[in-house]
């Protein structure tokens, strides 16, 4: 990790695009803080109108220096979507440091984005005290981007799966951010021969989630690979990292004897170039067969 105000490689993120009043808010999911961050620039473009929200922005910074406000030392900077398309490090803030902003923006919009960004926290308190909030919300997210009935219980079931994972490993002491994503890679190349990073790139996918890009035999096997992983952690009971590692490549490993044995009943490879953007393409045009997303 390189960055200069915020360790963003420990972070277990996912990158999405949040909505007020139509404009677009690239945001950052962070599930060891459990909270967003959302690009101040953003939401300042949104506050204000401006043209330039960046000088808008560099300008308001010097400001609070100079009114010797500490805000500005607990905005933290993640890499999120520029516009040509390039992951460029971004100044972001939480919802609490946001509402702190607002308040030296003279605004016509700081109350609508208040009530945005309360909401915003307020589903996620939602989500921790009732569960099958968080379910619904992501079926209708799975729904509304066209996946199939088929598919989004799969991918249910990998992320009941992916907790029960990581809870197994914080029992053995493994940190959160970069060692659960060392662990990933392990199991990944495990069973599909290559890091998360190289699927990606297989996949041509650049901020999207991999396992949203899955087919359903992908999916199934990465389940298999981690659901391994964890039974053989709670039997093994590893006690160092090395020990974890072990134990996540046998996981992997596990599946990717499946995945052989499988490719060769059928003849051809299941690891897939073909991302969730293409499949949805080909089932438009009636070219793909329904049950492989």
């Amino acid at each position: 990790m390189t960055d200069e105000k915020y360790n963003f490689t420990t972070m277990e993120q996912k990158n999405l695009i949040k909505v007020f009043e139509n404009k677009q808010v690239r945001s950052v999911w962070d599930s060891e803080q459990g909270k967003w961050y959302i690009s101040v620039v953003d939401v300042i473009e949104i506050l204000t109108g401006s043209a330039n929200p960046r000088r808008y922005w560099s300008d308001l910074k010097i400001k609070l220096e100079r009114e010797g406000s500490q805000l500005y030392e607990k905005i933290v900077q993640l890499k999120m979507q520029a516009p040509d398309g390039k992951m460029r490090l971004t100044d972001a803030a939480d919802a609490e440091q946001l509402f702190r902003l607002i308040q030296s923006i003279p605004s016509p919009k700081a109350e609508p984005v208040k009530l945005w960004l309360a909401q915003i926290a307020r589903e996620r308190l939602e989500e921790i005290d009732d569960p099958e909030t968080g379910i619904d919300r992501i079926l209708e997210y799975y729904h509304r981007k066209g996946y199939s009935e088929k598919w989004i219980n799969q991918r249910l079931k990998s992320i009941e799966v992916r907790k029960e994972l990581t809870d197994e490993w914080e029992r053995r002491g493994v940190k959160q951010g970069q060692e659960f994503a060392t662990l990933t890679d392990i199991i990944t190349q495990g069973w599909s021969g290559m890091t998360t990073n190289q699927y990606k790139r297989f996949k041509n996918l650049k901020t999207e989630s991999l396992r949203d890009n899955m087919t359903n035999l992908e999916l199934a096997l990465n389940t298999l690979a981690e659901v391994t992983t964890t039974e053989l952690s709670k039997e093994h009971k590893p006690l160092t990292t090395q020990d974890n590692r072990n134990i996540a490549a046998r996981g992997g490993k596990i599946a990717g004897n499946t995945r052989k044995e499988i490719e060769a009943d059928l003849g051809k490879a299941i690891v897939s170039p073909v991302n969730a953007k293409a499949i949805r393409s080909l089932k438009d045009n009636h070219r793909f067969p329904p049950t492989q997303e």
